[in-house]
């Protein structure tokens, strides 16, 4: 696997692809890679002839009060299990080469709806982050096919829009979301767990469970699901920002008659702060 950082050698080796008829998947991550990530990387290799990973923690992504100096940055460690998994090319440009004007002064993608629920209303400015440095991504791989994983079903959804708004050439992969073998979802951010709050952190993913649940019996009092799921994690000790069920074409709340459903959970164990979802698919 080559390690490049620059835009220009990016395009170079995926333009010379191009001319061989080969087709290109991209897979962008924050780095320090689990076996989530990896798994991105597998789906992106089943689908294409070659892959592109991409390291690179996006400040623009980060509020004020966020953890963005001491998120973990472990870019030898990431480029020998890419290079075990199959990676072709790993992109890890320095914050100048994505933001030559520097980040106060570029140009911002707005997906306008799905960027302002739940996760955008406790982090403002986060997905116009996101969306801002998967576009440059997208433009600067050319990738064909690029996968994201359900775990951030709400940044998917973003990404999803961006790409049919804006005509961008590429076909988005959802990958499933991977899972300890007590349902805790994979996340680099699980690593600031104390043990004790490892041991309690796998109570979110049971109260989606319960929720799945109670929707699949039948229930529709969608705000009763809510305040039970929000009570579970209370009396496990979570500090809960949200835990909705939302329909998933738009995560507006469901009507009725919606069979497309997700519940989204977003809650702190002590400093940590989580998120998890669970797609839901009734009966009609």
């Amino acid at each position: 696997m080559e390690l490049v950082h620059r835009i220009s050698t990016v395009r170079e080796r995926v333009r010379a692809w191009h001319r061989e008829g080969l087709r290109v998947a991209l897979v962008p991550t924050m780095g320090n890679l689990h076996r989530g990530h990896l798994s991105l990387v597998i789906a992106g290799l089943a689908r294409a002839d070659r892959l592109v990973a991409s390291v690179f923690v996006n400040p623009l992504q980060f509020g004020p009060t966020e953890d963005f100096g001491r998120y973990p940055r472990t870019l030898e460690r990431d480029c020998e299990l890419l290079d075990e998994v199959g990676a072709q090319l790993l992109f890890a440009p320095a914050a100048d080469e994505m933001y030559p004007g520097g980040v106060e002064q570029t140009a911002v993608v707005d997906v306008p709806g799905l960027a302002g629920l739940l996760e955008g209303q406790f982090r403002p400015g986060h997905f116009a982050g996101v969306a801002t440095v998967v576009t440059k991504l997208l433009n600067i791989v050319a990738a064909d096919v690029a996968v994201f994983g359900e775990k951030d079903f709400q940044q998917l959804s973003v990404i999803e829009r961006l790409v049919a708004d804006l005509c961008l050439p590429v076909e988005v992969v959802a990958a499933p979301t991977v899972r300890d073998p007590d349902g805790l979802a994979l996340s680099s951010r699980n690593q600031y767990l104390s043990p004790e709050e490892r041991s309690l952190a796998p109570r979110l993913y049971a109260a989606l469970c319960t929720a799945r649940e109670q929707l699949l019996a039948g229930e529709r009092d969608w705000a009763g699901v809510e305040s039970a799921g929000l009570r579970a994690l209370a009396g496990a000790g979570f500090a809960a920002d949200y835990f909705a069920v939302r329909r998933q074409s738009d995560l507006l709340p469901p009507a009725a008659d919606d069979d497309s459903l997700v519940v989204l959970a977003a809650a702190r164990l002590g400093t940590t702060r989580l998120i998890d979802n669970l797609r839901v698919r009734l009966s009609p």
